[in-house]
């Protein structure tokens, strides 16, 4: 007996196969998310085949970020140019060079370069991938589609985890290179964005991808909505001072920098780098570091992966507060317990605390706040400055992740480590509380009645109820 296949999913197939291939290359960002966790003990090791120091781990881990900030000019060029489909293949080319020189590298300057060269493809692809999947996407499953570059990600960690500690450096960028080989070979098969395609007025090009996406010969009432949606946005102008002069653009803008500040307020970047040391420092030793660190990605993958199931029926809200609460909850237990432990609290005797807290932090945070903002930001932006408006968030994550990262060492050392989680969870749940307020619900919702709502002129409530 065949089981029935959810609404969602009937005539997805293209769509599927096309989001797939074109998010090869966030596993291999994932991978190199997660880098330097198991590879920064191999390098430390006696037999390494580079030398390194603390300030050159330090380097190794912030040169991905700072590459990241270099991609954004390159995706604001790209992505409104070439097309989101060309954008996502040239930076599968790049980051083959920057696994290249990781892999052959015999000095700390080749994982330098590589590590930056990796950071401007994860920006490229982090901008162009959800603006490609949004506009490809059927409202009905856009939530879950978009959802899947987070998925993706995380499987490139716990891929990186599972075989990092186990196999020489060159052996892992061979798999990552290996992967983004896949996605040179295959993405160029997929169809290009429809609404990219009617903005160069190629209409044509865009009635055939839009009917291989559907699997619909019929497909004249969606291509006129989106020739009507893309020829409105025309008329507003895409200067880069427009994400903050006009103000559906503005709001949109302003949703990002609270959605993107607000991941890394929680810490997602600190645990992620530092979980060894983190559980280290708990007296947790109830599972071997290098176990623990797979169980972490393992259950964040778990947890996005309900979400992302979750997001088109339950809708964004919910998902982001209760992420946000939950969130809040396990970053004030760690803070109390280190609290406890530096009072001289026996806290030996309850050290399953802080691994059960990080766990749950870890299906917490990818419940909502780590995926759900990848879902609203290419859903906020109109497609004259979307690209600009992608650039935009990413450079949000980007500065919130590096400012994150720079501050925690210091205020463990200044402060200590539980006055570093009571910030945290502090800031947690007031950006959880803003989040409730600000950010609109875009479930199942047209990219154009979204843009209404943003322009809160009362339209998108109008168009709504005409379609009912």
């Amino acid at each position: 007996m065949r089981l029935p296949i959810p609404e969602m999913f009937v005539g997805s197939g293209p769509q599927l196969l096309a989001v797939l291939s074109g998010t090869i290359n966030v596993v291999s960002d994932g991978m190199q998310y997660g880098w330097t966790a198991p590879s920064i003990p191999l390098l430390r090791s006696q037999d390494s085949p580079v030398k390194i120091t603390h300030s050159n781990e330090i380097w190794l881990e912030i040169l991905y970020l700072i590459g990241g900030l270099v991609g954004l000019p390159i995706s604001i060029a790209f992505i409104d140019v070439i097309g989101r489909k060309m954008t996502v293949w040239i930076s599968s080319i790049i980051g083959i060079c920057g696994w290249i020189c990781i892999g052959a590298g015999n000095n700390v300057y080749y994982l330098y370069a590589g590590r930056f060269l990796l950071g401007i493809t994860a920006d490229i692809a982090f901008t162009a991938s959800p603006v490609y999947i949004s506009e490809i996407a059927h409202q009905k499953i856009r939530g879950f589609l978009a959802g899947l570059i987070y998925l993706m990600m995380l499987v490139g960690i716990i891929v990186i985890y599972s075989i990092g500690p186990w196999i020489p450096i060159y052996a892992s960028a061979i798999v990552g290179s290996s992967l983004l080989l896949v996605q040179l070979i295959i993405f160029p098969f997929m169809p290009e964005s429809p609404y990219f395609l009617i903005y160069v007025n190629k209409d044509k090009e865009a009635e055939k991808a839009l009917k291989r996406l559907r699997q619909d010969k019929n497909v004249s009432e969606e291509l006129n909505e989106i020739k009507k949606a893309v020829e409105r946005q025309k008329t507003e102008t895409g200067r880069p001072q427009d994400l903050f002069l006009i103000k559906s653009n503005r709001k949109a803008a302003t949703i990002m920098m609270l959605l993107n500040i607000t991941q890394h307020i929680s810490g997602v970047s600190i645990l992620i780098m530092n979980l060894h040391t983190i559980l280290h420092d708990a007296g947790s030793d109830l599972i071997s570091p290098d176990i623990s660190a797979v169980m972490f990605p393992v259950l964040m993958f778990i947890s996005a992966t309900t979400a992302t199931f979750l997001v088109d029926r339950c809708g964004r809200k919910i998902l982001l507060t209760s992420s946000g609460i939950i969130t809040t909850i396990t970053l004030l237990v760690l803070a109390v317990y280190f609290h406890l432990k530096l009072l001289g609290f026996p806290t030996h005797l309850y050290n399953w605390v802080p691994l059960a807290a990080v766990m749950v932090y870890a299906a917490g945070v990818k419940f909502g706040l780590g995926i759900v903002p990848i879902v609203i930001t290419a859903e906020l932006f109109p497609a004259k400055v979307k690209g600009m408006g992608m650039a935009f968030s990413d450079m949000m994550y980007l500065l919130s992740s590096i400012i994150s990262l720079y501050l925690y060492p210091w205020m463990n050392q200044a402060l200590g480590i539980h006055i570093s989680f009571y910030v945290f969870s502090f800031f947690c749940i007031l950006c959880t509380v803003m989040i409730s307020f600000y950010v609109p619900e875009t479930k199942g919702k047209t990219l154009e009645e979204i843009q209404m709502i943003l322009k809160d002129v009362g339209e998108g409530k109008k168009i709504q109820d005409t379609r009912m």
